[in-house]
């Protein structure tokens, strides 16, 4: 949290055993999670336009969708929903 928010570090670690660590700098880590959520957005985006009833969204639009999108995975024979269940997500399916 202290890298993403340049905050103070919440939290003290003791090494109680001779120890190798790796570093990561502030710059470095929001160059990867910018990279990151960027690589995401693109993906979702593509797939949002190619998505029919989608069409008629304004770009803008479609970029805050695919920023609100959460990917959820499942393996054959796994229910995504069933009948009676409270109706809280709308899924697309991305594949499968």
């Amino acid at each position: 949290m202290a890298l993403l928010y340049n905050a103070p570090r919440a939290a003290s670690i003791v090494a109680l055993e001779p120890s190798e660590l790796w570093a990561l700098d502030r710059r470095t880590f929001n160059h990867i999670v910018k990279d990151s959520a960027q690589e995401k957005r693109e993906k979702y985006e593509e797939f949002l336009t190619q998505v029919n009833i989608l069409q008629n969204m304004e770009a803008y639009e479609r970029s805050k969708l695919a920023d609100a999108i959460h990917e959820k995975w499942f393996e054959a024979g796994d229910y995504v929903i069933t009948e009676g269940a409270e109706g809280d997500s709308f899924f697309m399916i991305m594949s499968g």
